[in-house]
């Protein structure tokens, strides 16, 4: 729906090799980016672990009624289904009602800290919402009992549970149009109490390591609701040399929750970096925020089949100089990503961001805050000494559009530019919970303004001799 815009990487060869890249979009120009040595970013969103999915239709729906400004729109409300990356199913429902779905688009999952859930003190509310209703509750029978429902059916259930988390995701004036799925939606509201975070399937922190070859570089330690994960040494490691290693020095091919493992670097290795990755098949825990990189709709886990997860970690070496690793996390509260650089080198690096310059001492860890706009598309790559390249790409979506500035509800049924009118009902087929017919597709242009594309970043390795603390 919305333009994505990139920082282009720029060749060259050591501090000679900078290239100038503007982009200007809205109000907003970005800067100069460097290129060192030749390795190739990483061209992966940034991710922090657990399901990857691509989102199909609303499966399991009823209608509802939004009411805001004066005006009643009827919206469909009900279940998602998702297809999991390399096996498994996801149900979810929306907590982001006034923006658009976009079919097929990919979703990560993701704490609530990186989304409109961060902060919102009824957050819990809807986990219990999740767990105490349709489908995790299938027992339509003793649900309708407790609600008050009578002959309640799934399309009922699923349109009454929305609703209820509707009201407290967004803050929403909504009822459900069927009299028994809004009576499950007032009991459900009424009934509901506030539950902690649920635990990610499948992270590893830290997700970027660095030090010198010789050494063990780590530790990243395991995070998991599975019995074992799977452990996958880089793919070059038969010729680097580099092994995946316990805490006593034994070469790993599985590790369980709490496992520290590290990247064992050969003392005579080269300059260079790897990645490790581990997988995982378990059912992802119901309350789970997923995100879209390309601004689709915010959900939420109601329901996992069993469902492969992955996570990544890298590892960064060097002889002498700065030796850097980066990692990036959105974070809501603050407005903006978070890039974690930490030197394990005996020199310093410097980077300038958004006008103003960071320099990360030896033996140091610092982290900046990108500050973006909400609904900003981002899209940088870092390059550190010695020619690693760190590239984060998503959306900045932290807001539900009516705390962003009052957007009426969308929908769209694929992704798209700016649509001169609102689809009917027949060319959305109810495809998307929070769309209305008689809405004009607004976002392309009123969003469009402050989407600036990318951050342009520049790093110079070997500047300057810091000062010690």
């Amino acid at each position: 729906m919305f333009a994505s815009f990139s920082v282009s990487s720029a060749r060259g060869r050591g501090a000679a090799g900078l290239a100038a890249a503007t982009l200007v979009s809205g109000l907003v120009a970005a800067g100069l980016l460097a290129a060192a040595g030749t390795a190739v970013a990483e061209d992966t969103p940034q991710s922090e672990g657990g399901a990857t999915a691509t989102i199909g239709d609303l499966k399991t729906y009823g209608a509802a009624v939004v009411h805001d400004g004066g005006t009643d729109e009827e919206v469909p409300a009900g279940l998602f289904e998702m297809s999991v990356d390399y096996g498994g199913t996801l149900q979810t429902y929306c907590i982001d009602l006034h923006n658009p779905t976009q079919k097929d688009a990919k979703y990560q999952e993701t704490t609530w800290s990186g989304t409109s859930l961060d902060g919102n003190k009824n957050a819990g509310r809807i986990r219990w919402i999740l767990q105490n209703s349709y489908p995790q509750v299938n027992d339509l029978a003793a649900l309708a009992a407790k609600a008050g429902a009578a002959g309640l059916t799934e399309q009922d259930a699923a349109a009454g549970t929305q609703v209820a988390i509707w009201r407290y995701s967004d803050g929403a004036d909504v009822d459900a149009v069927d009299p028994q799925a809004e009576k499950l939606a007032d009991y459900l509201e009424k009934s509901a109490r506030n539950l902690p975070e649920p635990a990610a399937s499948l992270t590893l922190d830290p997700p970027a390591v660095s030090g010198h070859p010789g050494e063990r570089l780590g530790p990243v330690t395991v995070h998991t609701n599975a019995d074992s994960v799977t452990v996958t040494a880089p793919t070059d490691a038969m010729d680097s040399g580099v092994k995946i290693v316990d805490t006593a020095g034994k070469e790993v091919t599985s590790a369980v929750d709490g496992s520290r493992i590290y990247f064992q670097v050969p003392r005579k290795a080269q300059d260079g970096s790897a990645e490790l990755t581990v997988q995982a098949s378990t059912t992802v825990p119901v309350g789970r925020a997923f995100v879209s990189e390309s601004r689709s709709q915010t959900q939420i886990l109601a329901g996992s089949s069993e469902s492969t997860v992955s996570a990544a970690a890298t590892a960064n070496w060097a002889a002498t100089g700065a030796i850097p690793a980066l990692s990036a996390e959105k974070n809501c509260a603050e407005g903006g990503v978070d890039i974690t650089a930490v030197n394990k080198g005996d020199e310093a690096f410097t980077f300038a961001l958004m006008g103003t310059e960071h320099t990360i001492p030896a033996g140091k860890s610092q982290t900046v805050t990108i500050p973006l706009q909400e609904d900003q598309a981002y899209d940088f790559t870092i390059k550190v000494p010695g020619g690693y390249e760190k590239r984060f790409k998503g959306v900045f979506d932290c807001k539900t559009a009516s705390s962003a500035g009052g957007l009426k509800t969308q929908t769209l049924s694929e992704p798209s530019p700016a649509l001169a009118g609102g689809p009917t009902a027949a060319d959305t087929d109810l495809a998307e919970t929070g769309g209305s017919s008689a809405t004009p597709i607004i976002a392309g242009t009123a969003i469009g303004l402050v989407v600036i594309g990318g951050a342009a970043l520049l790093l110079i390795g070997r500047k300057q001799t810091p000062t010690r603390d």
